[in-house]
């Protein structure tokens, strides 16, 4: 078919899931596709397989030498300073994501509802996914979580509205996003190396609130707050009264949209500690802030209620896998920075923390410093250690503290055995490492798992 992309050369850099889906759309739409990627693997030639199936061109192993393109579509992992990408940019050709990219062919279809932050992200967007069904409207979660953007916009038949989490990396290469409601969780020092500073990386956090989108934001977080002011169109949240939408006795209420002020009880939320209450509260706003427009079906209260009821969470993210003899175990690998690690700690009284693995220079001295009281002891993993160790002989020196070896291959398992022993009636035992897991594991599911 003739498309706005036929016979353009277009660069596809990165043949991962959502790299595999932009080189098929593309190719869909007649364009001149050439993929690359640096690494060889089994994965990567079994999609180079498939691409060439369908007219691309792709060189694999080696993801720097420049290419002739008149626009390159870019993986959100890939920094700007990366040799292909720099050389693209120094000629003047546009480089974009693949969430730019699926905003370019979406063509007034779903309803974009956006969701950002440093954490929390993929457990809004279920609640919102969850709610939004229970709702009667056909919604997925999809971005940084679930399928890629640009599959679920050309899904037919079409979504009604598109849960839609983005990272940081995703919104720098975006530019005309458009979101009838959007949200900035929080904003902590996370991924610095890559975006420079960390007023880049809150800036970048910020360009989902394009013009005229509902602008959600956390009163309760100091980032998210600033980047709202001079919004036109804002909507606050928080955890204590006073805010639009706000946990008030045991209820999360809305203010100042008319309708049905309770929105559901706080007992409707599944997950514990006040950061995913804080996560139910975005949800259920930027829900409820679609009333506005008056298209579809109306977010009820029943709905947002029933939604946050029925949300399961995904794995990894504080996660009970055993309760035994009075000793809760839980899995939140996915808590890979220091800001994730400390809402994770809040909500347990009394803990055994296993963490460490790779910081990233993230500054582990305050979480340690706010939580000490919570500790029953600690096993620290990883080969990033020192700045944990320090950080809990200054903050926590009575504290128990065991090293797992870095070099063992049951990394996990010996964890496992040295928590054991330090764990009293009572406790939990909680995986969430403040740090990424690269050093020992995969990904912080294999962590996890």
């Amino acid at each position: 078919m003739t498309s706005a992309f036929t016979g353009r050369r277009v660069v596809v850099a990165g043949i991962a899931v959502s790299g595999l889906a932009v080189a098929e759309a593309l190719l869909d739409r007649n364009a001149a596709v050439v993929v690359v990627d640096g690494r060889t693997g089994p994965g990567e030639q079994q999609s180079a397989e498939r691409l060439r199936a369908l007219g691309a061109e792709v060189r694999l192993g080696d993801a720097e030498t420049p290419v002739d393109a008149d626009l390159v579509v870019t993986s959100p992992g890939w920094r700007p300073d990366q040799p292909l990408l720099a050389a693209a940019l120094a000629n003047g050709i546009e480089v974009i994501g693949e969430p730019e990219l699926a905003s370019r062919l979406r063509a007034g279809r779903a309803i974009w509802l956006g969701v950002t932050g440093t954490n929390g992200k993929t457990t809004t967007v279920g609640m919102l996914e969850s709610i939004l069904r229970a709702a009667g409207l056909r919604a997925v979660a999809c971005g940084n979580v679930g399928l890629p953007l640009i599959t679920a916009v050309l899904t037919e038949p079409a979504y009604d509205v598109l849960a839609v989490e983005l990272s940081s990396f995703q919104l720098h290469w975006s530019t005309s996003l458009q979101f009838e409601a959007s949200t900035v969780l929080n904003v902590a020092p996370d991924h610095l190396d890559w975006h420079g500073s960390m007023e880049a990386y809150a800036a970048d956090k910020a360009k989902i609130w394009n013009e005229g989108a509902c602008a959600l934001y956390n009163a309760d977080d100091e980032w998210s707050t600033r980047l709202a002011r001079g919004k036109h169109d804002g909507h606050d949240f928080g955890l204590e009264p006073g805010h639009q939408f706000a946990v008030v006795d045991g209820w999360i209420e809305q203010y100042g949209i008319g309708g049905e002020r309770r929105l559901a009880p706080v007992d409707a939320v599944r997950l514990p500690g006040p950061h995913n209450l804080a996560n139910a509260v975005a949800a259920s706003g930027l829900a409820y802030l679609l009333n506005l427009h008056g298209d579809g079906p109306a977010i009820t209260a029943d709905a947002i209620t029933s939604g946050l009821r029925s949300y399961a969470p995904g794995r990894h993210r504080n996660e009970v896998v055993a309760v035994d003899a009075e000793v809760t175990w839980v899995d939140d690998s996915k808590a890979t920075n220091p800001h994730a690690a400390a809402a994770s700690l809040s909500a347990y009284p009394s803990v055994v923390w296993v963490a460490g693995g790779l910081f990233k220079g993230a500054d582990v001295d305050p979480l340690v410093r706010a939580h000490a009281q919570r500790l029953r002891g600690v096993v620290v993993i990883g080969v990033d250690r020192a700045p944990l160790l320090q950080a809990l002989a200054r903050h926590a020196p009575d504290v128990p503290v065991v090293e797992v070896n870095a070099r063992d291959t049951g990394v996990m398992q010996d964890a496992v055995v040295a928590a054991g022993q330090l764990v009293l009636p009572g406790d939990t035992v909680l995986l969430a490492p403040a740090a990424a897991s690269m050093d020992q594991f995969r990904d912080y599911a294999e962590r996890g798992d």
